[in-house]
């Protein structure tokens, strides 16, 4: 088991290999979260050349909220546009980018608590959030800080050298969770309806890990990222996160109608997906409809659907109705967006049933959750805290084993059904 921690080891044993998640999805979470020890490429003449563009690469998709260059978006027209929290005191950079580069500054209209509290369609225009510390970006095109994107990206960092960088980014969520109630999609407004696959345990046990490595073990940050990653854990294991009675979670998008980014950065998206169901309407649900929308709940637009003589210019088809997608659909496209398995067929077709699976990804991540939390309670001499969340993450693999082990295939099935579904994929 080269490359696996003492404690990666200890919690493989904790499962019997016959009938466990371990099997088929928890040691490979491990080897992926727990790789500590670098794999041995053959000698290449371009390495240093490639690491050094790796080294120097990170500061090119370094972005700040704080800056002229990180805050414009080529994506959109217009002057850049920064929210900060209700309440928030503007700070002298925010103030001196108004001056300097026409950066537009306003504030969020209301505290947000927790997730699902903020009316997100009321923020018009949307605009980046505000955050404290500097942030990489996935590439090139972008200037949000993306929340599993994160993970990645710190485990580079960290691999680099660039501790401090790793720090600021995992700190850039505890803001968010504390001034925007979740760790969030993106730092945009129109994602503070939702979050992203729950790695915010591994950013901290990450980073933990190589400040020891250092010589500098701040157990007053640790506590500070227990309080946070005990927050985030609750997010995820609260209705609606909840999957009906399972015991396990899902994904779950507060939002409703359309998707914002689908409507600016995807071309027509909708109209294809509108399309796909016309064409296959055996695909339980259906998601086209007749546009009779209930007033005041947010809507995508109507498409018409004709009939034509095959080669027959448009002038010669007979309409024959108008569709438009259901609320129902559009809940399930901004849930498999908080999966981060966008767009993709993983949860349904186009991810419609999103919301209508308990993922065997989710929950393995909240099982390591729990076992991150219960490792952080004992070094906080926490130890009652401890004890519950190992009987938390005990209990979440119960019902793992019971929702997901097919002994027939002798692998686990990658999703079950809330309640409405009962198809599975096996993985």
């Amino acid at each position: 088991m080269q490359g696996w921690s003492n404690d990666d080891v200890r919690r493989m044993r904790a499962f019997p290999l016959r009938v466990s998640t371990l099997a088929c999805v928890v040691l490979s979470l491990s080897a992926v979260l727990g790789q500590t020890t670098p794999v041995r490429a053959a000698p290449d003449s371009h390495l240093p050349e490639i690491l050094a563009y790796i080294h120097n690469g990170w500061d090119s998709l370094t972005r700040s909220t704080s800056s002229c260059s990180g805050i414009s978006d080529p994506k959109l027209s217009g002057a850049p546009l920064l929210y900060l929290p209700a309440g928030f005191n503007e700070p002298i950079e925010v103030e001196k980018m108004q001056r300097e580069c026409g950066v537009k500054v306003a504030y969020l209209p209301q505290v947000i608590d927790k997730a699902g509290t903020a009316e997100s369609d009321l923020i018009d225009p949307p605009g980046l959030l505000y955050l404290q510390n500097k942030y990489v970006v996935p590439g090139g095109r972008f200037n949000e800080m993306y929340g599993w994107d994160s993970y990645f990206i710190i485990r580079g960092l960290l691999r680099d050298g660039r501790v401090e960088l790793a720090r600021g980014v995992v700190e850039n969520f505890f803001f968010e969770i504390e001034h925007y109630g979740a760790v969030l999609n993106a730092n945009r407004t129109y994602y503070l309806t939702r979050s992203q696959p729950p790695f915010l345990s591994s950013m901290v046990v990450a980073v933990h890990e190589a400040q020891k490595a250092k010589g500098q073990n701040d157990q007053a940050w640790l506590e500070k990222a227990y309080s946070y990653v005990k927050r985030d854990h609750d997010m995820w294991t609260r209705d609606p996160h909840l999957a009906g009675s399972t015991g396990l979670s899902r994904y779950y998008d507060f939002g409703d109608g359309p998707a914002m980014e689908a409507l600016q950065d995807e071309n027509d998206i909708y109209r294809q997906v509108a399309a796909y169901f016309v064409v296959h309407p055996a695909v339980p649900p259906l998601h086209a409809e007749e546009s009779d929308v209930s007033p005041g709940r947010p809507s995508g637009q109507a498409y018409s659907v004709r009939v034509c003589s095959a080669g027959a210019s448009q002038s010669s088809c007979e309409p024959a109705r108008l569709i438009k997608l259901k609320p129902d659909y559009y809940k399930g496209d901004r849930s498999m967006r908080e999966s981060g398995f966008d767009i993709s067929f993983r949860f349904g077709p186009y991810g419609a049933a999103t919301h209508h699976y308990a993922p065997v990804c989710l929950n393995s991540l909240l099982f390591k959750t729990e076992l991150d939390l219960e490792e952080m309670s004992r070094l906080l001499g926490k130890h009652s805290d401890a004890e519950q969340w190992q009987k938390l993450a005990e209990a979440r693999k119960l019902s793992v084993q019971k929702y997901f082990w097919d002994e027939q295939q002798g692998c686990c099935k990658t999703s079950c059904g809330t309640g409405r579904s009962a198809r599975n994929t096996m993985l």
